[in-house]
């Protein structure tokens, strides 16, 4: 698949695609009347010389903006009330997203509380909290830099209780980004551990979403193109990074956020505990876990198992032939096979299996998953 110039598709919403296509972003939000836009990013990011050159750009237009960037790698409630802060302090009239995930999650959460100031967490879908987002919001425009979680085509944020360390979800329709700009060129030096992570976040949420138990045959088309491109792109993204390889990931990663709204499984459940209590990156949280949860599965998916493997070219078209693919994947791409070696210890393991049973994304997978099941998978992992 060759990406050769500037590409424009509106779905979920407008997406400007193609290497250079960042350069668009400071005329886009002049025309739009913006004039004072809080960038969110992350500390990484915000150090970065293509980051630098977009706040040049759009100083060099006439406008102000203001930085915001004091957020966690897993982000929690207090990031979103401190870029509210900067955003009231500078007046600011629109947001801009540019980062992976965490950045992206808390961009969107500070468009959610300008102007819905009651508890963050009042919001939280999981309780029904998405009918109180009735205000209207700033105008939000996402630029990915990552090709992982692909929160750049959301509608929701995942946030977690600075206390608690439970992730909660603040959703709805008016959150999503009014333009992505999908720069390729903003990923190209990635280092290859996080390109790897992000990848197999990416790949995860694409083979999640296909298997989740709620029926949508379209989500299911769409997940089943971005593991294909995945598996074209990623260890080549990793180890000999092209535009070609680069573009590739990040079109996929677009594509496993939009599957992702018919649901996720068990692979999350085990994943975002070990964010929350250990700090672990989201996507290697991911990647270590999805052998196993993949195996959890075959169970009754045999035939969704025997397509996921017709979509890689496996000559094994089993459950059995797709967790050995990603176990090969993770060995060539340079993730571990074992929880240990991500910090992972024994005495964590029954704090990580109520926070994973309690989680709000196993409730979609394929087949039910009880504490017991996932204090065995950590064990199976460790």
């Amino acid at each position: 698949m060759i990406f050769d110039g500037i590409y424009q598709y509106n779905f979920p919403t407008t997406i400007r695609f193609g290497a250079g296509v960042s350069k668009e972003l400071g005329e886009h939000l002049k025309r739009q009347g913006i004039r004072r836009p809080l960038v969110v990013t992350d500390p990484v990011v915000s150090q970065l010389g293509f980051f630098k050159t977009i706040v040049n750009e759009i100083t060099a237009k006439g406008l102000a903006p203001a930085l915001f960037c004091d957020i966690h790698r897993n982000p929690v409630k207090s990031d979103v009330y401190k870029g509210v802060e900067v955003y009231d302090a500078a007046a600011c009239d629109g947001i801009v997203g540019i980062g992976g995930g965490a950045a992206l999650d808390v961009a969107r959460a500070i468009v959610l509380r300008v102007n819905h100031r009651e508890d963050l967490f009042k919001y939280d879908d999981l309780v029904g909290g998405d009918v109180y987002v009735t205000n209207d919001v700033p105008y939000f425009v996402t630029l990915p830099t990552t090709a992982g979680t692909g929160s750049e085509v959301g509608r929701s944020a995942i946030i977690a209780d600075n206390d608690t360390h439970q992730k909660k979800i603040l959703f709805s329709p008016k959150l999503l980004a009014k333009v992505v700009f999908a720069d390729p060129v903003l990923t190209m030096e990635l280092p290859a551990p996080i390109t790897a992570a992000t990848g197999m976040d990416a790949l995860t949420h694409n083979m999640e979403a296909f298997l989740a138990k709620m029926p949508h045959p379209l989500a299911e088309g769409i997940a089943l193109e971005g593991i294909s491109l995945i598996s074209q792109s990623l260890e080549r993204a990793v180890k000999k990074p092209d535009l070609e390889s680069r573009s590739m990931m990040l079109i996929a990663s677009m594509m496993g956020a939009v599957a992702f709204q018919k649901g996720l499984g068990v692979v999350h459940s085990l994943a975002h505990p070990l964010s929350a209590l250990l700090d672990t990156h989201h996507g290697l949280a991911n990647a270590v876990n999805i052998p196993y949860g993949m195996q959890f599965n075959i169970k009754g998916c045999e035939d969704k198992f025997r397509r996921i493997a017709r979509t890689l070219n496996l000559a094994d078209e089993t459950g059995e032939g797709v967790v050995r693919y990603l176990f090969d994947l993770n060995s060539r791409i340079g993730i571990p096979h074992k929880l240990r070696d991500i910090g992972v210890r024994n005495e964590h393991v029954e704090t990580l299996a109520d926070l994973a049973f309690a989680d709000f994304a196993h409730p979609n997978n394929p087949k039910p998953v009880s504490r017991e099941d996932f204090k065995r998978l950590y064990l199976e992992a460790l």
